[in-house]
């Protein structure tokens, strides 16, 4: 049985043997709810968000101390070498670090666990579109974590062929120790990586246009949701290139096709059955997917880094509409700028040209939300709350990223910089000091709705003021590396010798990043800690505006235990028509009082 308690939160009584192992797996395991589902990507990928930090770790250690026995692990993993990284391995290593932080961190905790939490509880809705829909998205991952995480077991210890897998390294088995079985099961997990965020991305669809509450215009919806909207038709549109050309791929590998394989390719002193494929094919199909890809991880981290500024700036989102414009502007953007990738590989002048110019281009709307930020910030009531540092810091993060990348937009820059640290640099300021930090920062924000418990804000602080600090440490001095063309995925850069003297330099960044890592212990016991024993935070603990604070913490099934309708967009702060500095969308207008609780309260 269910009852609503006197402030309004949902409790649940079961009679002893009620609840039982099936109703547990299917309200808990195989959940069709989007709280719950949302919850199982979140743990998901912080478990791999860690082993992925930990492969880092591997590769910052080669780098600073190259041909060094590893202290423990090194006798383990690595008794045949004494200890030591192989060259092998080290190529396993960044191939895998990036493969885990990009398809089983970023974007599935950005559109699966965020995306699946928030988004029927922004618009009003009481859960998904498609309900076994969503449950499957989440469980076909599991395939994708079995063969991501089984490849390091076979030969080859893991796929070793770059997160890009670029053939004739990735299309033909003999080529490298990682190009055999490891590299299928790659190509596999990838499949199953793509089949989920696609199952993802039509429910979102479908449940933004067609599940809103009265009232909740599109012009209404709040930013993370625009941010969720746009990353949708991203997925929709782009992924099905990159599932045919993963097919593709496999195809060559297992029934002897010659996509990818060109003609007369000799590997290990055999000659190929098929030939006649193109290398750079692969290039363009896998860039044009996964560029968009790169907004797919920092649109929805755009966007709730905005809903956390206007909030704890207590003044309403600077420019909503050409925001929403700008977002949607980088989104139309990203799918004609994947060339730029490729400004090594031999194009033609004047189609690198057109491709330099649209990368140009992208950094208007991006300026444009970079302005609103500041001023939404300028002249408010900050409150440093740690999702507030966590989202200032996207912000700068995000300024000193997008100026780097102006660099590579342009082709002549590029051929200097294309695989040297430089690029390693940016792309970090924006994935880890860009959409890391918003995520931190959305957690310890939306912590309370999720689990009805508020984190501890000092040791949030403290998490937040190492994190940053060596996190600077370890990805700014990579631009230094790149100026002076210190080259990416070589287990020992300074064989060469023009690159010894920055031995030192890499030695600094590897202790800030071990540091970086070892500062998440913060996190992890403040989350966990929290869940169970954090003080209780009732249905609006950040006075904020947005639907989701108006269910109860956390909210039951169905959301919420009133109709809502909306009456005003989500960053109505400050606002004279009220006593308070917040106005929540389902608030009446001209009815004041205190807004903490919903304005008219039905029953399911």
């Amino acid at each position: 049985m269910s009852s609503i308690t006197a402030d309004g939160q949902a409790t649940h009584a079961h009679t002893s043997g009620e609840f039982g192992v099936g109703e547990f797996i299917s309200t808990y395991v195989f959940s069709r709810d989007h709280k719950v589902i949302g919850l199982q990507f979140l743990f998901s990928t912080l478990l791999w968000f860690l082993i992925g930090g930990l492969l880092a770790i591997g590769i910052r250690w080669q780098l600073a101390w190259p041909w060094s026995d590893m202290p423990v692990i090194g006798p383990m993993l690595f008794s045949a070498e004494g200890g030591q990284i192989s060259p092998e391995f080290y190529t396993m290593l960044f191939t895998m670090h990036a493969t885990v932080m990009t398809f089983l961190v970023i974007i599935p905790i950005l559109a699966g666990a965020f995306g699946n939490y928030l988004i029927p509880l922004m618009i009003g809705a009481d859960d998904m579109a498609f309900p076994t829909l969503n449950m499957l998205s989440y469980w076909v991952m599991w395939p994708a974590f079995f063969f991501f995480g089984g490849s390091f077991f076979v030969a080859g210890n893991g796929a070793s062929s770059g997160w890009t897998s670029y053939p004739p390294l990735s299309s033909v088995t003999e080529a490298a120790p990682g190009s055999g079985l490891a590299q299928t099961m790659w190509l596999i997990a990838l499949t199953c990586v793509g089949i989920s965020s696609m199952m993802g991305s039509v429910n979102y669809m479908t449940t933004i246009i067609q599940m809103r509450a009265p009232g909740m215009t599109m012009m209404r919806l709040p930013m993370t949701i625009w941010g969720m909207f746009i990353t949708a038709l991203l997925q929709a549109f782009a992924l099905p290139v990159l599932t045919a050309a993963g097919f593709m791929q496999l195809a060559d590998r297992m029934f002897g096709t010659g996509f990818f394989v060109p003609e007369g390719l000799i590997v290990n002193n055999s000659e190929m059955a098929a030939g006649g494929g193109q290398p750079l094919l692969w290039q363009h199909l896998f860039w044009f997917y996964s560029h968009p890809a790169v907004y797919i991880m920092i649109l929805p981290a755009m966007g709730m880094v905005s809903d956390i500024l206007s909030c704890f700036a207590r003044k309403p989102l600077f420019g909503y509409k050409p925001m929403v414009y700008a977002i949607s502007g980088i989104a139309g953007l990203g799918f004609i700028v994947w060339g730029h990738h490729m400004f090594v590989s031999g194009m033609n002048p004047g189609l690198g040209m057109t491709f330099m110019v649209a990368t140009m281009m992208i950094a208007l709307p991006s300026a444009v939300k970079t302005f609103n930020w500041l001023g939404t910030i300028y002249g408010g009531k900050i409150q440093f709350t740690t999702p507030m540092l966590f989202a200032l810091s996207f912000v700068l993060m995000f300024v000193i990223g997008g100026l780097s990348g102006i660099f590579m937009a342009a082709t002549p820059v590029d051929i200097f910089i294309h695989d040297t640290y430089f690029i390693v640099a940016h792309f970090h300021y924006v994935l880890f000091g860009g959409t890391a930090m918003a995520v931190f920062g959305a957690i310890y924000f939306w912590f309370p709705k999720m689990f009805g418990r508020m984190m501890n804000e000092p040791l949030g602080k403290i998490h937040f003021l190492l994190t940053f600090l060596f996190m600077n440490g370890t990805f700014f001095t990579m631009h230094i590396l790149g100026a002076v063309g210190f080259p990416r995925r070589l287990a020992d850069p300074y064989h060469y010798e023009t690159f010894r003297h920055l031995l030192p330099m890499n030695q600094f960044m590897t202790i800030c990043a071990i540091l970086m890592v070892a500062s998440q212990i913060f996190f992890i016991v403040n989350f966990f800690y929290s869940i169970f024993f954090g003080p209780k935070a009732g249905r609006n603990p950040w006075h904020a505006n947005g639907l989701e604070w108006q269910a109860p913490s956390p909210p039951g099934h169905g959301n919420f235990d009133f109709q809502p309708i909306v009456y005003r967009g989500p960053y109505e702060y400050g606002s004279p028509e009220v006593d308070e500095d917040y106005y929540p969308q389902t608030q009446p207008p001209n009815e004041r009082g205190d807004t903490d609780e919903p304005a008219t309260m039905v029953n399911h």
